[in-house]
């Protein structure tokens, strides 16, 4: 039973929460499309930057943050930070990309800091949330999204680590996880036996869980402002 359980979350439930993923923000996409346009302007003034500059630069430099709160901008700046190396890592973990590799390095990039840091961040966004006046303005989803993701995190940093600072090692490789992740974008999926008999297969199968529940959860949370970022502050230059 339990064998069944964990193919089930190693591999239909991937390709569901992917698709998911995809159609939910698809769908938010075309509901802002197809919505009637508000009279007048959204743009603020005094516009001091000009327009592609000064969206790229409310986006990635969130400076509305830095105004609220310096320590809430240096969280914000480092999960984004340590989430872009993480997305990296694992593209290098569905095949081998030569640009990254210029500068020689092990998978994932950052020797296990990327993922304390965003255990840390993620606590940070969580723990929040208990307090006013943020309290006032989260919902169950707001919660539950950020549990889901701190334990996705752990997991995979939990494995990343052992595999890196262990005495043993984990017996599970960076080739053993290619070989799984690139046989699923090839739509011939295979969980090869160097997982499945390993005696951490729990422990990838628990990461997996958390990330295809995320990923689920995410088109339809307030999170989906990572994905329409550029497009709101576009509206605020106009």
């Amino acid at each position: 039973m339990w064998d069944s359980i964990f193919y089930f979350v190693m591999v239909p439930m991937v390709y569901i929460a992917a698709a998911i993923f995809i159609l939910g923000i698809l769908f938010k996409l075309a509901m802002i499309l197809l919505s009637s346009s508000l009279p007048g302007t959204l743009g603020i003034f005094p516009r001091k930057v000009p327009q592609p500059i000064g969206i790229l630069k409310d986006s990635l430099l969130v400076p509305t943050a830095w105004r609220h709160s310096k320590i809430f901008w240096f969280v914000t700046i480092a999960f984004h930070a340590a989430f872009l190396l993480l997305f990296i890592g694992h593209l290098e973990l569905i095949r081998e990309i030569k640009l990254i590799q210029i500068i020689p390095h092990d998978i994932f990039l950052g020797a296990g800091f990327v993922g304390i840091v965003l255990i840390i961040t993620t606590l940070y966004y969580l723990f929040r949330r208990f307090g006013s006046p943020v309290r006032g303005i989260s919902v169950p989803e707001d919660y539950i999204l950020l549990l889901l993701l701190f334990l996705t995190m752990v997991f995979g940093s939990h494995l990343n680590l052992a595999a890196r600072y262990s005495e043993t090692g984990l017996d599970i490789t960076a080739a053993d996880y290619r070989a799984y992740l690139s046989s699923l974008v090839a739509f011939k999926p295979v969980v090869p036996e160097e997982i499945s008999y390993s005696p951490h297969y729990v422990m990838v199968v628990l990461h997996i869980l958390f990330a295809n529940l995320f990923f689920i959860f995410f088109p339809f949370s307030k999170m989906i402002h990572a994905v329409f970022t550029f497009f709101a502050h576009r509206l605020k230059r106009e």
